[in-house]
């Protein structure tokens, strides 16, 4: 790849200029030829991330023009040496994920608290836990706690002795994206 060296009035540079394409990659700007597409039919595949770009950059869009939204975004931008709006896509691209769900501080009981690792590329907005039977009648569900990147839940009802029951976990990110993982106990 060559090195040039920009005149002044270029080194600003964004977007496109004919057939020319300028881009800023941290304190470079990179020229490239603009890419032609003419005659080509995206597959179904293609299509679908090229609709999920879409949604993505709607979404930068919305949260830039939100300033609470914006300075938490533009913080951590700044942090990565990133563009914030790049950062907003990619929030919305990436859905958070359910780590590890902690059953051993649980046997059961009310009181007992349920530990969960989860995580997101930009940051986990909410945890939710529903306890239900083996017959899909849901025992209790509530909103976990944040805790040193930890979250916790604490049980409210007591069980019987034995009783099967399934733990569903559900993060949230940001972009409102939910990932669900279940954890059988009994």
């Amino acid at each position: 790849m060559a090195k040039v060296k920009l005149s002044p009035a270029l080194t600003k540079a964004s977007g496109k200029l004919g057939n020319v394409v300028f881009r800023r990659y941290h304190d470079e700007v990179v020229m490239s030829p603009r890419p032609d597409f003419s005659g080509h039919t995206p597959t179904p595949g293609q299509a679908a991330q090229q609709q999920r770009f879409k949604l993505a950059a709607l979404y930068g869009k919305a949260v830039l023009a939100d300033p609470v939204k914006k300075a938490v975004y533009e913080t951590k931008a700044q942090a990565r040496g990133i563009p914030a709006f790049a950062l907003t896509v990619a929030d919305f691209l990436h859905a958070p994920a359910v780590e590890e769900i902690d059953l051993s501080g649980y046997t059961g009981k009310a009181g007992e608290t349920i530990r969960i690792t989860a995580s997101d590329d930009f940051e986990v907005a909410g945890v939710e836990v529903g306890i239900t039977a083996a017959d899909g009648t849901v025992l209790e569900q509530g909103p976990a706690t944040a805790n040193d990147g930890v979250w916790n839940y604490v049980t409210t009802t007591a069980l019987p002795d034995g009783q099967q029951v399934t733990i569903e976990v559900t993060a949230t990110d940001r972009p409102g994206h939910k990932t669900s993982k279940m954890q059988t106990k009994g």
